[in-house]
């Protein structure tokens, strides 16, 4: 995160003791962090990059966080930045359904070939439809259970290896591979088998 694990550790510790000043701290700590992985999970929404850079993402989901973190006090640099992920993730499925909701301007809006004096305006079925397909897949990884969301989020949005991720978990290299499949397997049983394409 740009910031010592050790430091991490001690701003939540003191937001873990009631100090609210340790919520500003957090939240500069995952700068990094937060741009890392809006880049990385930005690929991951077709269409919603067009309308959104990633300072946008980062900024609503540094005010998601805060909120969360009202309400929420992680005990550990790990569930931290698991909470930092989830955030990115909603902040992503929401600018989703705004661009590409019934009245979006990313549904509607087609840009003009070069020479025309006008958009027009069209209904990108395709387009919407692929999105909503990644929206979906994103919102069912909420639902994965502890253990795999965990490893999933990990592998999948932060780029870690199996052997990274198995030392930040302190498990084992197969108690990863399992779980990274049991995700698999149940986001694609909770996608009746179509899992968006890239």
């Amino acid at each position: 995160m740009g910031h010592g694990t050790s430091e991490l550790q001690q701003w939540i510790d003191r937001l873990q003791e009631g100090d609210s000043a340790a919520r500003d701290r957090l939240l500069e700590c995952a700068q990094d962090r937060l741009g890392m992985l809006a880049r990385k999970m930005l690929r991951g929404f077709p269409g919603v990059q067009r309308w959104e850079g990633v300072e946008d993402v980062i900024q609503q989901a540094q005010l998601r966080l805060w909120r969360a973190l009202q309400d929420i006090a992680p005990g550990t640099v790990r569930e931290f930045v698991g909470l930092a992920a989830l955030q990115v993730r909603r902040a992503l499925i929401d600018l989703a359904r705004h661009h590409f909701g019934p009245e979006g301007i990313g549904r509607n809006y087609q840009t003009p070939v070069p020479g025309e004096t006008s958009p027009e305006l069209r209904d990108t079925s395709a387009d919407v439809v692929r999105l909503a397909a990644w929206s979906e897949f994103h919102e069912k990884i909420d639902g994965l259970p502890e253990k795999e969301r965990e490893v999933f989020e990990l592998h999948w949005y932060q780029g870690l290896t199996h052997g990274d991720t198995a030392e930040a978990l302190n498990v084992s290299v197969d108690t990863v591979k399992r779980r990274w499949q049991s995700a698999r397997l149940l986001l694609y049983e909770a996608l009746d088998g179509e899992l968006p394409s890239s």
